[in-house]
């Protein structure tokens, strides 16, 4: 707790710092204290951008902040019509995906699905971390739309938005559920999380893996502990996310790390390390995506910058700005994932030679689509005559 006040305090002591701390608040809102936001995220809690009344707390004198409650996670129960999104974008590898929850409690503060919490009129500060949405009847739906005639194979990414093991799932275990589903049609899924929770599926997936339909991905960003624990408070440490690639790449799940989002100026230093660690740990596949801030994420990730390495403040956005035609973030396909420019050329090649060195992304593991099934369980409508 000492730390973290004194990094409050420092962001307002380095050069400019009053200033930009001010003009990132003044735009987001007001800062939440330490205590009602102990072991998240964000530390602003702005408005969503679609609702027509921007609110913010004001403090009278009289010290009414500090009596406000602590953020706690609350989760409510979201019936969607269907299950299954789908999507154009040229510069990613899947086509359909599935979600099984909304917001994610692991509290990343450079979560680039921040923003899609707007869509439920809530913030995509604290809020996207702690009023959760789960889908409950995910696995029906499921089975529904896998038995659609007409209905063609490809693999299902799961966890490309929010985490589908976040520590929700422990009660909730949506995903065992849509695993259940996916392994009883033979229908290919690749998965990626932050969490070790994913070991608990490890005998379904070891069961997929070995008919060539299941693979796993673990995002690690850091191996210092202290700043996965300030980054992604809530999220499994790195060692431990480590252990889960050991496990599953020796139960013979193919296992890739993703080491996203480098961030330029604070984790770049690592790719050797992290590349090394992913091969030591039985990883065969490794990948990286820059870091991304649309819209309120550039806020956000802004104060957490200032509020944890304010000495680094200007460096790292001077260094992500050259990547991005002098902006925070450049949505256009094909940048967006990498940036240009002379530095993203040197990440890029850094990348590449180590991989190369350690023997990784010699093959990709390719997932099968010919042993499909369509379900014919309960939650399928029965055919007529």
């Amino acid at each position: 707790m000492q730390d973290i006040a004194k990094a409050d305090r420092a962001a307002f002591s380095a050069p400019d710092g009053v200033d930009i701390a001010n003009h990132i608040i003044g735009e987001a809102g007001l800062r939440i204290g330490f205590e009602r936001r102990r072991g998240r995220g964000a530390g602003l809690n702005p408005s969503g951008r679609f609702e027509p009344f921007k609110r913010q707390a004001v403090d009278d004198g009289w010290n009414t902040l500090d009596e406000l409650p602590a953020f706690k996670t609350d989760v409510q129960v979201e019936k969607p019509k269907t299950i299954i999104s789908r999507n154009t974008s040229p510069d990613i590898s899947f086509d359909r995906s599935i979600n099984p929850y909304r917001g994610c409690e692991h509290g990343c503060v450079y979560c680039f699905a921040r923003p899609s919490h707007a869509y439920m009129g809530l913030s995509a500060g604290l809020d996207f971390e702690s009023k959760l949405f789960a889908k409950p009847n995910a696995a029906e739906l499921l089975e529904r739309e896998l038995s659609k005639p007409g209905y063609q194979v490809k693999s299902i990414a799961i966890g490309t938005n929010t985490d589908p093991y976040q520590p929700i799932e422990k009660s909730w275990r949506v995903m065992r559920e849509i695993l259940e589903v996916l392994e009883a049609a033979n229908h290919p899924v690749g998965i990626v999380t932050k969490s070790a929770l994913v070991l608990r599926d490890i005998d379904i997936l070891s069961r997929m893996a070995a008919k060539g339909l299941a693979k796993v991905a673990l995002s690690v960003t850091t191996l210092d502990r202290t700043l996965a624990r300030a980054m992604e408070p809530r999220a499994a440490t790195p060692t431990r996310r480590l252990e889960a690639v050991k496990a599953l790449s020796e139960a013979g799940v193919p296992t890739m790390v993703m080491t996203a989002p480098i961030i330029p100026g604070l984790t770049d230093s690592e790719i050797e390390r992290l590349l090394e660690a992913a091969q030591t740990a039985g990883a065969r596949e490794v990948g990286y995506v820059l870091l991304r801030m649309p819209l309120e994420v550039s806020p956000l990730f802004k104060d957490w910058l200032l509020r944890h390495y304010p000495n680094r403040y200007r460096h790292v956005l001077s260094l992500l700005r050259s990547m991005r035609d002098g902006k925070d973030y450049d949505a256009e396909w094909g940048k967006r994932m990498r940036g240009t420019g002379p530095y993203a050329f040197q990440i890029r090649r850094r990348f590449e030679m180590a991989a190369r060195r350690l023997g990784l992304n010699e093959s990709r593991t390719q997932l099968r689509c010919d042993l499909f099934t369509p379900p014919r369980g309960a939650g399928v409508q029965l055919a007529l005559l």
